[in-house]
Formats: C-alpha cells, structure tokens, sequence
C-alpha cells in the first residue's frame, strides 16, 4: 500500500511539476462560511469547485486556496462554492450544470444525496473529480477520479499510534451529522486501536458548545485516557476541555492548521493526522486541465492518495511555516 501511495504521489507532483512555473503558492488560513462563493483566475477551461465546507471551518479555506492558486498558475478559470447542507449543495452542482462549466471538482459527505446532480453532470459531458470524501462512490457516479485520503485506513493508522502511546479508552469526537467520511474515520480507529473506543456526536458550528460536550465527557468517564478530534479546530477545544476537566487525557487529530502546530509544540496534541487538503484543491485542476489540453487522467481508477501522513514534535517544525501560510 505504501509504495502505490508514493508511486500515485510522484505522477501527481510531476505532473504539477511540470505545468506549474512558480515555485510555490500562499495564501491566508481564513475561515469559510456557508454558500460562500469565489472566483480565482480566469481562463479557457472554467472550473467549478463545491465543497461541503461549513461556517467556522478553516479546513475548507486551505482546500479553496489550492484550487486558486492552481487556477492562476495554470491559466484555469476557478469558482468556488460551498454548503454544508447536502440538499444545497447539489443545487451547486446544478447550476454549474446549467453554467455549462469545463469541469466540477465536488466533495462527497453524503454521497446519496449528490448522486443525482453528478450523475446529471456527466451526462452532459462534464468531467467530475470528486475529493476528499466518498471515494466509494466516486466511480460508481462516472467520476473520473478522486482526490482525497482513504478515511478508513486514516483511521486504523491513528488507532495504531495511539496504541503506541499506551492509551487504554478512547473517545472519537465526529463533529458533522451524516458525514459518512468521519464515521470511516472512527471505525477505522476502532480496528486500529483494538480496545475501547465510544463516539462523541457534536456540532462544529458551535465552539463552546464542543468544549462543554467533551468536557462533561471526560469527567464523567475518568477511564478515557485519549481524544481522538477528527477536525483541527474541535482538536483545540477538546484540549481545552481536558485542561477544564482536570483529565489525564491526550488529544490526537486529523487535520492540520497553525493552532494545531502550536499545540503540538506545546505538547497539548500528541499528533495530527495529515491528508494534506491543500493538493486536494490543487491537484484535481491539474488533472482537469491535463485532462482537456492531453486526454491525461491519474490514478487507473484508484484514488490518487492525499494522506495519511502524520505530522508530531519530530517533524512539526517542517510544516509549522506551511500551515501559518495556510497552505498545511
């Protein structure tokens, strides 16, 4: 597994390499709000990118700044759009539709609910990426790839380590209802971490709310000895609620932001998992614009692997400089 994710990544990065004349791009780790709508460059090929990122969800502005940076470097035309709700979103994927646009890069948490306005999309010869979440269905859409991490090995991999790290009970905090990607996640660990593992339902759009969930958590069961965040900013307020409940818990994550940076260095998160989200905006405008000048396509019908990589007090200096650009 591990040498088709590096052979996957080098085609990838060549290709980038190659297309791609600066050395590298930047961009600010801002928060996303819900229908937020942008435009990076202009081009020929006009592509559209619909997230299901939610409001106060900085994972998705890294996701966003990838697919812009790849639009202005690569002379592609780049919208990009998002909603958490499901049933918005597909419209999204409607009016790019209607739009008659070159390409639509879409994430996938509740593939069910998409499968109709992507299937409706390449019908009308649309090339359709999928990223992120739900691979499994990807292909069986008329997707011409995916992009993303496979959640359930994601989460085996971070069972494993905490494991390692001698934890005994373990919480897994899912922050969005119906996102099939995090129950993955959660299962993943379960198998991984071979002992006991209780899911924690919370919502993400309310911070303080997250913090008391998992604090009232802690305190009630003292036997929870590991927090398993599955989203950066749910990472900083579950280490918050630890240090409020007095627990001898540790917080491990998935996802990376400068936060998390700082908090690993501080020693308040044991490590974060790391499916780096930028390539998985950047990447699928590579392959579409590779796709429309050369008829290339990536991956062999596999998704082509964005993580897991793990990012801990041994290498988290390397990154820290990346995620403060927003582009980690």
């Amino acid at each position: 597994m591990k040498s088709r994710l590096v052979i996957r990544a080098g085609v990838a990065l060549a290709g980038v390499a190659l297309l791609a004349a600066c050395s590298g791009p930047t961009g600010t780790n801002t928060q996303n709000t819900q229908n937020n709508s942008s435009s990076g460059s202009s081009g020929d090929l006009k592509v559209a990118v619909i997230t299901h990122g939610t409001s106060g969800d900085a994972f998705w502005s890294v996701v966003k700044v990838g697919a812009e940076d790849a639009g202005k470097q690569l002379g592609v035309g780049v919208t990009y759009n998002s909603d958490g709700d499901p049933g918005a979103q597909a419209k999204l994927i409607d009016n790019a539709v209607s739009q008659k646009v070159g390409g639509i890069v879409v994430s996938m948490a509740n593939p069910d609910a998409l499968k109709t306005s992507i299937e409706n999309a390449v019908k009308a010869g649309i090339p359709v990426i999928t990223i992120n979440s739900g691979s499994a269905k990807s292909a069986e859409f008329g997707a011409m790839a995916h992009v993303g991490q496979e959640e359930t090995i994601a989460g085996e991999e971070a069972g494993k380590k905490l494991k390692a790290a001698s934890k005994t009970k373990l919480l897994c905090v899912i922050h969005e209802a119906g996102n099939s990607g995090l129950n993955q996640r959660c299962d993943g660990a379960r198998t991984g971490f071979g002992g006991s593992v209780e899911n924690l339902q919370v919502d993400i759009s309310n911070p303080t709310d997250v913090e008391a969930r998992i604090k009232a958590k802690l305190q009630s069961d003292t036997a929870i000895d590991g927090v398993l965040a599955l989203n950066p900013q749910v990472a900083v307020n579950a280490a918050s609620a630890i240090k409020g409940a007095s627990s001898k818990a540790q917080v491990a994550t998935f996802d990376l932001n400068a936060d998390v940076v700082s908090a690993i260095k501080a020693g308040d998160v044991l490590f974060a998992v790391d499916q780096q989200q930028y390539e998985q905006g950047y990447l699928p405008i590579v392959m579409l614009k590779l796709f429309k000048d050369n008829a290339n396509t990536l991956g062999g019908g596999k998704p082509v692997l964005t993580g897991p990589g793990f990012v801990d007090k041994s290498n988290v200096d390397k990154v820290a400089e990346y995620a403060k650009a927003g582009k980690r």
